[in-house]
């Protein structure tokens, strides 16, 4: 496993709040990869990504896909 911050998974245009994978990303049992793009309030498997921009992520890393199994934030609102 590896600890790796939002920014190193994920694109995100400031002025649109439009994020998108740099990477093929699997959270849950939802893969998603470039090209998928989103906001705020879409769900994988249940989590909203966009609540955690600039939050590192526990994940595994199998050949080219990102597995997020856990994230870490000093924030209990999220």
């Amino acid at each position: 496993m590896a600890r790796i911050n939002f920014n190193q998974i994920f694109d995100r245009n400031p002025t649109t709040g439009v994020i998108t994978p740099k990477a093929t990303v699997r959270v849950g049992g939802v893969t998603f990869g470039p090209g998928v793009t989103f906001g705020p309030g879409v769900l994988f498997s249940g989590i909203d990504l966009s609540r955690f921009i600039n939050n590192d992520f526990e994940v595994d890393i199998e050949g080219n896909v990102y597995i997020v199994r856990g994230i870490y934030t000093n924030n209990p609102n999220q």
